[in-house]
This record gives C-alpha cells, sequence and structure tokens, in this order.
C-alpha cells in the first residue's frame, strides 16, 4: 500500500488508478479498514445500454458499486451476485461480479407504476421505488463448490441501509457504507457515474472485531453498542463524504481519501481496475432456444418466423432465422 501524501494530488505515483477501479485503503492511527470505488465508463456503458427511467438507473448504479467494493474483497476465483426481490415497482436487480473484475446488471420494474412516480413534480425515493422485501449477497466459488448467501429484509430504506444489516447480523463488523450514482456532462454527452465509500473496524491485532453482544441476550447492534473511540472518530470523519465528491471525475480516489482521512494517516493501494463485461454469446443463446419445445418457441416467432432473443444485462439482441431455430 502507499501513504497517501500530504498534498491535495495525493500519492505522486503514475501508476494509481484514478476511474473504474476499487482502492482498498487502512487508517494508520485508527487501524480501520475499508473500500473506495469510482466508476465512471464501466457504469455508463451499463445503465446507457437500457432505456431505464432515470430514478431505477440510480438504484442499479448503487447495485453496481455496492457489488464492485463487496466483489472486490473475494479472495478466491469465482463470483458475487447481488439480487432484490421486493413489493414496490423496481421489482428486481440483480447485478454479477467476477473475481477477475468484471461486472453487469440490470433492472426489472413495473412501467407504468414508476412512470406515475416520476410524473410527480418530486423524484421517487428509493423506498417508494422498492418498498419492502428481500436483500441477497451470494458468494459462489464456482468448480461445482457451495455457495454461501446471506439475506436480509430490505425495510423501505436504502441500498446502504441493507448492507450495513448484512454485516451487523452476517459478520458482526462495524461498518459504515455510503452510495452516490450521478450524471456529469462530459464532451457534448450526460454520462452516467458512480461511487461508494466504505469503511469497518479492526482490533489492534488487525482482525475484524466481533460487535459486542447486549445484556438483555438481544442480537447485538452497534447503534445501541458503540465499540471504541477509534471507530467512533473514523466513521464521523466517513460520514464528512459528500455525494459529489464520490463521483467527481476531476477529483482522484487517493485525493479524496486523504481529504477524509488526513488526521488518522491513511495508506491506499493502487487500485484493482473494473469493467463492465457481459457474458452472453450467441453461442450461449442457442442453448438457451434448445431448452424449447416447438410448441413453446411458437409463441415466440417474429413475422418473419425469427425469432430475436434480447439479452437482459447487455441489451444485445441476437437474431435467429426461420432456418436457424429448425
Amino acid at each position: 500500500m502507499t501513504e497517501a501524501a500530504e498534498s491535495e494530488g495525493g500519492p505522486a505515483s503514475g501508476t494509481l488508478r484514478d476511474d473504474d477501479a476499487v482502492i482498498a485503503f487502512r487508517t494508520i492511527k485508527s487501524g480501520a479498514t475499508g473500500r473506495l470505488v469510482k466508476l465512471g465508463a464501466s457504469i455508463d456503458r451499463i445503465l446507457s445500454s437500457h432505456d431505464y427511467p432515470e430514478p431505477v438507473a440510480r438504484v442499479l448504479g448503487e447495485a453496481l458499486a455496492l457489488t464492485a467494493m463487496l466483489g472486490s474483497q473475494l479472495k478466491f476465483e469465482g463470483r458475487l451476485i447481488l439480487q432484490t426481490n421486493t413489493e414496490g415497482p423496481l421489482r428486481v436487480i440483480i447485478v454479477n461480479y467476477e473475481t477477475a473484475g468484471t461486472f453487469r446488471g440490470y433492472a426489472s420494474f413495473d412501467a407504468e407504476a414508476v412512470a406515475a412516480l416520476v410524473a410527480r413534480p418530486s423524484p421517487p425515493s428509493t423506498k417508494e421505488l422498492m418498498g419492502t422485501g428481500l436483500l441477497a449477497l451470494t458468494i459462489d466459488p464456482g468448480n461445482g463448490m457451495e455457495r454461501y448467501q446471506g439475506i436480509v429484509r430490505l425495510q423501505g430504506g436504502s441500498l446502504s441501509d441493507a448492507a450495513l444489516e448484512y454485516f451487523l447480523r452476517s459478520e458482526q463488523l462495524a461498518t459504515w457504507v455510503k452510495l452516490s450514482v450521478a450524471k456529469h456532462y462530459a464532451g457534448g454527452v450526460w454520462r452516467w457515474r458512480a461511487g461508494g465509500l466504505m469503511v469497518q473496524h479492526l482490533t489492534a491485532e488487525g482482525g475484524h472485531e466481533p460487535l459486542p453482544g447486549r445484556d438483555d441476550g438481544t442480537e447485538s447492534g452497534w447503534e445501541t453498542n458503540p465499540v471504541d473511540e477509534n471507530w467512533q472518530r473514523v466513521e464521523m470523519l466517513a460520514r464528512t463524504v459528500e455525494d459529489h465528491e464520490l463521483t467527481d471525475p476531476l477529483l482522484s480516489p487517493h485525493r479524496l481519501l486523504y481529504r477524509l482521512f488526513h488526521e488518522e494517516g491513511v495508506r491506499a493501494d493502487e487500485g484493482a481496475p473494473v469493467a463492465a463485461k457481459c457474458g452472453c454469446t450467441r453461442e450461449r443463446v442457442v442453448v438457451f432456444l434448445e431448452r424449447f419445445g416447438k410448441a413453446e418457441l411458437s409463441d415466440l416467432l417474429e413475422e418473419d418466423g425469427g425469432v430475436t432473443v434480447t439479452c437482459e444485462f447487455c441489451a444485445t439482441p441476437y437474431k435467429f432465422s426461420a432456418v436457424e431455430i429448425g
């Protein structure tokens, strides 16, 4: 890791990544660990490939940023899958992150219900879009190995709230998360950007410290059982980050980390690159179509007798002629 330079520019090395990367860091004085993600071209490619209403695109953008931060922590080959299922107009979000640093995602929603919310004078909140439901985080090591899945309830709050609940219940870690999505005007075009910051508490020995239990025997919660002063100080500093700082293309992540934690001292790595990449291919779509019988395929036939299958993740259309589908 590189110690942040005491200047507005942060570390001077030209190898540090400023965009489409997840940066791991650690505060020196307090020993907290964290992840900072800044997404530019990668998230714009995903969100711009669909004609999502802007509020839907923003929530999906938050899910992509969150999954990139969490997935970059995996220490083995595999993937992390984030999925929401809710009762609100924004029914489903699915994001897949591969440990090679690629990710993809899509949203399924009730178009009429979302349009009614968008038509109002004020933009809809995440609570109005998603309502209540479930958030599942699945770690898939691949190679036939057993999956691990953690599920938490979406109680009408944000994805950040759900992530905090996940860490509280599954790992007993004091955690703070902030996600931000915005459009920036560049080169005559509005482009999507996203960012996220996550910090977690460590013990003096360098391991994650479990949260203390309550005297009444109920589940522990760091909101009512605050951990040591080091964590309280780091969390307070993290909370000073502004939405626009997480999405500003001119503010490098290392410079931002120095702004936030220079009082603690902060060391950050060069950043692991992330990129938008879909795994769909024409050959895989053929395998998908082969699962259907002739009667089922007849319902999909177009006027020319062919079939078009569009990937839900990247919106790439695959056209098959009547001859190809037999």
